[in-house]
């Protein structure tokens, strides 16, 4: 998995890249003496974080291929992120319907996957700031980017259940949404037959 990084991050891969290729390593010192110690630092730290390079031995590295860490900013990293948020959360809309219908309806592709989040209005700040460190795009209400994102439905009180490790709509809820729309009809069926409701 990689993430996407700032210019200075990138250039300092295409150079490594370039110099080294993907089989041979390199040391920080490759940098030398084009930045300073502190920024030699912060640029090794931020490729080997975000996935652009890995390290070897105690002072080497190698780059991931560009192949990989290019398909790797498509990678779907939010039921894993969401996991270790601290505040209460809930899938809901299609997100929920997604979930219920145990994927048999699925609103994502690398191009554009959008997750639907409840979450309390006191906790806003808190949500943006979470889905920020962790470089996930978020949106209050609505947006739209490339990949995945976030959109943030804020609201006073929160009431959810847990389904595959996931918090989300009540099932109720959520065949209410799904029979909204008739698009969803796939899913509203299949939801309905398997849990009887």
């Amino acid at each position: 998995m990689t993430v996407e990084i700032p210019q200075y991050g990138l250039k300092a891969y295409a150079l490594l890249f370039s110099k080294h290729g993907t089989h041979e390593e390199f040391r920080q010192s490759d940098l030398e003496w084009i930045v300073s110690a502190s920024m030699r630092k912060k640029i090794f730290a931020l490729l080997l974080k975000n996935g652009w390079i890995r390290k070897r031995q105690r002072d080497t590295y190698q780059c991931t291929s560009p192949q990989d860490a290019i398909r790797g900013l498509l990678e779907f990293r939010m039921a894993g992120l969401i996991k270790t948020a601290k505040r209460p959360y809930a899938f809901t809309q299609l997100s929920s319907v997604e979930i219920w219908s145990d994927y048999a309806y699925v609103q994502r592709s690398f191009e554009k996957s959008p997750y639907f989040i409840k979450v309390l209005s006191k906790d806003l700040k808190y949500w943006k700031q979470f889905f920020n460190a962790n470089d996930m795009p978020n949106y209050v209400k609505e947006g739209a980017t490339i990949g995945e994102f976030a959109i943030l439905v804020p609201v006073k009180s929160l009431s959810y259940t847990e389904k595959d490790g996931l918090n989300v709509d009540k099932l109720a809820e959520t065949i209410k949404y799904a029979k909204s729309n008739e698009a969803y009809a796939y899913a509203y069926q299949y939801i309905r037959r398997k849990h009887k409701a």
